[in-house]
This record gives C-alpha cells, structure tokens and sequence, in this order.
C-alpha cells in the first residue's frame, strides 16, 4: 500500500513527486509513467523557453506561478548544473494593429512587475539586424534550457529522498473505495494492482481519461492541437541575438510561429497550432478511431471549432503548404526561404475545452474524495513546474493531510 501514487511523469508530475516527498519524507510515494522515461511528451516536445510572464493576467494563478517558477527553475538549474542562458526575447509587431496589442502587453508587464522596454522600429533594427518590425517590446527575464534534463533532475532528488518509481506502467482503470484507491495497471506486458491512500494525476493529454476513470464529473475535454516547428538551417543558427515572438491575438491560448534560440545552439521555427486528431500523434500523418470519435462526439469541440474556424482553416492551410508556413515567420525575418526550413519533432498542446466551447486559459483541477487531478496547465506549465508542485503539494496538505 502506497501513501501517494502521482500518475504522468512529465515535468509537473515529476515536480509533484519531489516536493511531496520532501514535504512527507516519511510517507511512501510512487510515481507513474506509461513511457520509457520521463519527459516524453509535452514536456520534451516545446521550446524550451523559461518564460517571464508577459502575457498573463495580473494577479492570476499563471501571472503568479510563472514569474516565480522562472526564478525557481534558474536556481533549480543552477543548483544542478544545467545550462540556462538568459538570451531575452522580443515581441515584434509588424502592423498597426499588432502595435495597438503591443502596447497593452507593455501594460501588462508594468502590472506583472516584469523589466521591460519598449524599442522603436531604428531600435529594433539596431538589436536583431535581421529581423524587421515597426517597432518590438524587449522582455530581458527570458531564458532557455533543456526541460527533459529539468525533469529527470527532478526525478532524480525525488529518488534520492526514497521515492519510488515505475516507468512503462500503464494505467487501465481504477476503482475508489472507502479507505483506498485500487489501480489495475499493465506494465512491460503484465497486468499488476497497485493500492494507495490517495492519488494525483499529472496526466496531460490523458486528463479527462482519468478523471472519467472513477467516475468524477467534469465539464471539459481535452482536445489536442499539433505544434509544428522546423529547424533552421546550421547557417542560420547566429541570425538572431534574442527569442523573437510575433505580437500573439489576444482571443487564443497560442503564441504564433516565433524563432527560438535552443540551448544547444540551433534555432527553430514555430509552432503553428493545428488540430490533432490523435493524442499522442508525433508523425507528419495521425489518425487515431478513439481519439477521433470522443473528440467528434463532444459539443464543445464543435462549439470551439465553430467559434474559431477561420482561424483553424489558416492553420490548417499553412500546416499542408510550407511557402504559407514561411510567410508567417518572413513577416519579421524576411530573409529566410524554404531551404532554410528543415524538419523538427512535433508537440501536442493538452488544451481543455469546456462544453460550451470555451478554451480554458488557467489551471483547473478535480477531485474526489481520494484523488485530486491536475486537468489543465497551460503554458507556461514548464516555466512554473515549480511553483505548480509547491501549490499541488498545499492542496494535498489541505485535503488529505489536515494539521500538518
């Protein structure tokens, strides 16, 4: 019998674990992942920006948890020695419009407390010579890192405190009972039971799954939508200084196809957000009859596609044709063409979306008696998986553990 099971070893399950079990070094704790290793799908498959929190509102949970997850990940990378570098980024506007946008993001910043500076189009020329814009906001709090090497330092302390763990274990379905909750797993091909007091998922794409599992009732489902991005070509890997992001549309969770310096050198382009129609479909080609069918049976997929086809019908259209992908990238980075594109893994956004179609922008949790689930964290997920493991591990006090 275990004290805790936590389910999902991406970067949150895994800050999860470690913090519980310093927080309950006593308590006997397991964390589950379904892969070979950690860190196999959101978490390994962004760009690995430590964001600084411009985009969020003042005050919320996400303006809140990314301004301090980007300072606990520094020291958390420090501590470890990971390498971090601090490159900045810039936010581009490149019409009108975008510089209307532009100016409330500036606004934001003041609000959120973050260094900022607003550049004119001769300032921006002066700081990015390749890049063109009518003018940029400078967010200096901007670094990179590998966020797969994050989480398995995580794993690794939790592991050094006594946490156990299980990699290819799968969970098939799980029943709550009075003083108990009973998992039927299969791991490398075998069916096991595994029992804990208490449970925690971090489970991404598979929220809704499991929360579905026991009976909870919820109002959202997950709705994956592809991220692609391309590589720039080795030749290009010194043709920008900072991160440069397009001025995003405020109305969507998305930040545009941006140009991201990597911490190992190489830049990439991306990512678009089209809709997926497979959870876990990294190929240029998904297909999943499952993924698909729950996906078209659910009112807030139509509802959400509904509010925003237009938007769906250009991604779509830039996903099949690369010269329009290009387009959205030689907006501010005129000097690029197709050759320079090369191809780069694909990630998978986990977007919850409640019934009535509406795309849920913060975090959002459910629980039973016995459970509590982590059913939506959005980015900057990575960026806060500190201060997001900090806030689960209260929760769990709260409720499992009262006095404590």
């Amino acid at each position: 019998m275990h004290d805790y099971i936590i389910v999902g070893g991406g970067i949150i399950g895994a800050s999860t674990a470690w913090q519980l079990k310093k927080k309950y070094p006593n308590k006997r704790i397991l964390l589950l992942e379904k892969e070979q290793d950690f860190a196999q799908h959101q978490t390994g498959h962004n760009s690995g920006v430590i964001h600084a929190g411009v985009y969020y509102p003042p005050n919320s949970l996400k303006a809140k948890f990314c301004k301090q997850g980007a300072a606990d990940t520094i020291a958390f990378c420090d501590q470890h020695n990971i390498p971090v570098e601090n490159c900045g980024k810039l936010i581009v506007a490149t019409s009108q419009i975008e510089l209307e946008r532009m100016q409330a993001l500036f606004e934001r910043c003041q609000q959120n407390g973050i260094d900022v500076e607003r550049l004119d189009q001769y300032q921006l020329k002066l700081a990015e010579p390749n890049i063109t814009g009518l003018g940029a906001l400078h967010v200096k709090q901007t670094s990179i890192v590998d966020y797969t090497k994050v989480t398995r330092a995580m794993v690794k302390d939790f592991t050094d405190l006594g946490g156990e763990i299980s990699l290819l274990t799968e969970v098939l379905s799980g029943q709550e009972f009075e003083h108990e909750i009973q998992l039927t797993c299969m791991r490398q091909g075998q069916s096991m039971q595994l029992n804990t007091r208490y449970l925690i998922t971090c489970s991404g794409l598979m929220a809704d799954r499991l929360t579905a599992m026991l009976g909870i009732e919820t109002n959202f489902q997950i709705i994956p939508y592809r991220g692609e991005y391309y590589q720039l070509d080795a030749a290009h890997n010194q043709i920008v200084n900072h991160l440069i992001y397009p001025v995003p549309d405020p109305d969507l969770p998305f930040l545009g196809v941006h140009l991201t310096k990597m911490i190992n050198g190489s830049v990439t382009v991306g990512p678009n957000a089209v809709q997926g129609w497979k959870r876990e479909g990294y190929s240029r080609v998904n297909f999943s009859v499952r993924d698909t069918m729950q996906m078209l049976s659910y009112k807030g997929f139509w509802r959400v596609s509904r509010k925003h086809y237009k938007t769906g019908l250009v991604e779509l259209y830039n996903s099949w044709w690369k010269p329009a992908y290009l387009k959205q990238v030689q907006k501010y980075c005129p000097s690029l063409s197709l050759k320079d594109l090369k191809p780069y893994p694909v990630g998978i956004r986990a977007q919850a979306v409640l019934t009535d179609g509406t795309l849920v922008h913060d975090f959002l949790f459910a629980e039973s008696i016995r459970s509590l689930h982590v059913c939506n964290a959005p980015s900057p997920a990575a960026t806060s998986s500190i201060p997001i493991g900090s806030y689960i591990c209260q929760k769990v006090a709260d409720k499992f553990e009262p006095g404590t």
